[in-house]
């Protein structure tokens, strides 16, 4: 499987030096900061979503796995459906309220905004 890494590789121009050796840039994992370090905000979207409303939950600072991980017992809890990436947790309805008291009882820094 190691020599199979042509795919990480792409972009690379070839070198006909013998003695080269190919090294990936280790990308740095994120911490995950304690839940009374974040700052989390709680507002409601209805851009580009036909006119249904979300609610947003941005500010979290860590690891995508636990980003995923928080969006999912959000949605446990609150019965609904929503998706975690690109740093914020979607969830589906107007529901600010009981989202931002469900962090506050986490332990999570969280506000709720507009």
């Amino acid at each position: 499987m190691a020599d199979n890494d042509w795919k990480q590789r792409l972009g690379v121009v070839y070198s006909t030096n013998p003695d080269f050796k190919y090294e990936q840039a280790v990308e740095p994992v994120e911490e995950t900061l304690p839940p009374s370090k974040q700052r989390l905000l709680v507002t409601i979207d209805r851009r580009c979503r036909a006119g249904k409303q979300v609610t947003l939950v941005t500010g979290f600072k860590g690891n995508a796995d636990d980003l995923k991980e928080l969006g999912k017992a959000l949605k446990v809890k609150c019965g609904v459906g929503g998706t975690a990436k690109d740093g914020e947790i979607t969830i589906q309805g107007d529901l600010r309220d009981k989202v931002t008291a469900l962090l506050n009882s986490m332990g999570y820094n969280a506000r709720r905004g507009n």
